[in-house]
């Protein structure tokens, strides 16, 4: 399947608390809400499905990653995110650096003049879940070149 015709995915995903996963994906990063209950909630992320599920007996994730070294940087494992165009991964870049969220790994250009050259960034939830946000200038010609 060609890459600018791919399916959304789903992801559930614990969280510690829907009032703050409401205010993290819906608020700042603008995901439109879909169907909730008292212990979910459905966000429309970038295209996909993303559940956000109370879990009682929480522990934040992020001490329990491990980590990849990627282009000279230490990448959170397990991670999720979206590929983006680059316009709105640079508007989104501008609106965390405003909302002044601590990154993971700043936004910058990994892999220059390779294959796969991209723009990333990579934070964390309230809840500790790793995030990461990518852009390619050819999205369907370079995510999955070799």
């Amino acid at each position: 399947m060609a890459a600018d015709n791919l399916p959304p995915f789903h992801l559930a995903i614990p969280v510690r608390d829907l009032t703050e996963a409401r205010a993290f994906y819906g608020t700042l990063l603008g995901c439109p809400e879909g169907r909730s209950s008292d212990s979910w909630v459905d966000f429309n992320f970038f295209g996909h499905q993303l559940v956000c599920h109370v879990h009682r007996d929480f522990a934040s994730r992020a001490s329990e990653g491990t980590s990849n070294m990627v282009d000279d940087h230490d990448v959170p494992v397990p991670h999720f995110g979206a590929v983006l165009d680059l316009e709105t991964w640079d508007r989104l870049s501008e609106k965390l650096k405003s909302a002044k969220i601590r990154f993971v790994i700043e936004p910058h250009v990994r892999f220059k003049g390779q294959v796969g050259e991209q723009a990333t960034m990579f934070l964390m939830d309230p809840s500790g879940n790793a995030i990461e946000f990518k852009a390619f200038q050819d999205i369907a010609g370079q995510l999955f070149k070799k």
